[in-house]
């Protein structure tokens, strides 16, 4: 057995400093439940890559939350460090008994209570494909939570889930969009950044640069030489070099200029 599991067991009623309480068991931890693949089952730790609020480095951690026993809402974050040189060090987070913190199956509730996620899963589980709800991660950021669900999806015949959507809690919201970037900048309210317009390649700039270079050196002789019919066929060129390609659906005149 892990290290940080034993541990955990032993926070569960080890927290507890004052004799009475302690001797009574008034505020014994237990892990929580949470939903997987559709069924309740007893919430395990898990390795996950993380920043804590008051540091500046990603660490790797084994992380559980706690609920009170007999009760859904969640009294502790426990995590345990896994790099060196601070292999096994604790990370506790006890919350207030007097404020509200959600529990994993209260997140798993708020998930399925959600009209517009509910129908989107149920209509994809109609489809010869299997929905799976992943394992719910719990990151505490500030003072508060962050709860991420990856939700993947089983086709018939197919045995390796595709991620299609990942559902974001904060505080009461819950979002559902198909990256975690999206989930994440929609559940804080920041705008989508817009995608950038299709630029010119620069080899196409060049070639473009060139020719029209090319036919003004043209024009320029034929007017020095007085030949006119040359320089006015120089112009032409030039003007085709600086037009636009006609887009699909359009055609263009002799001049080179799209037809109106």
């Amino acid at each position: 057995m892990r290290p940080p599991l034993r541990l955990s067991k032993g926070i569960m009623n080890y927290h507890m400093t004052d004799p009475q309480v302690f001797y009574n068991q008034e505020d014994l931890w237990t892990l929580p439940q949470e939903k997987y693949n559709g069924q309740a089952v007893a919430f395990q730790p898990y390795y996950i890559l993380m920043r804590l609020p008051e540091t500046d480095e990603i660490q790797y951690f084994l992380m559980t939350p706690f609920t009170p026993r007999g009760r859904d809402n969640m009294i502790s974050w426990m995590g345990a460090k896994c790099d060196f040189p601070e292999y096994g060090q604790i990370i506790l987070y006890q919350l207030p008994k007097e404020r509200l913190t959600f529990g994993p199956l209260q997140i798993e509730a708020m998930i399925d209570q959600n009209a517009v996620i509910s129908e989107q899963l149920s209509l994809w589980d109609q489809r010869g494909s299997r929905v799976i709800r992943g394992n719910l991660v719990v990151i505490p950021i500030d003072n508060a939570f962050l709860y991420v669900e990856p939700v993947y999806l089983l086709a018939e015949g197919v045995n390796i889930p595709q991620l299609v959507r990942v559902i974001v809690i904060s505080g009461k919201k819950v979002v559902m969009e198909p990256t975690l970037d999206q989930a994440i900048r929609a559940v804080f309210g920041v705008a989508q950044p817009t995608e950038p317009k299709a630029a010119v390649s620069s080899a196409l700039e060049a070639d473009i640069v060139n020719r029209a270079r090319d036919e003004l050196g043209k024009a320029k002789e034929a007017m020095q030489a007085g030949q006119w019919e040359d320089f006015g066929k120089a112009m032409q060129g030039l003007t085709k070099a600086l037009t636009p390609k006609p887009q699909n659906g359009e055609t263009s005149n002799e001049n080179g200029f799209p037809d109106e």
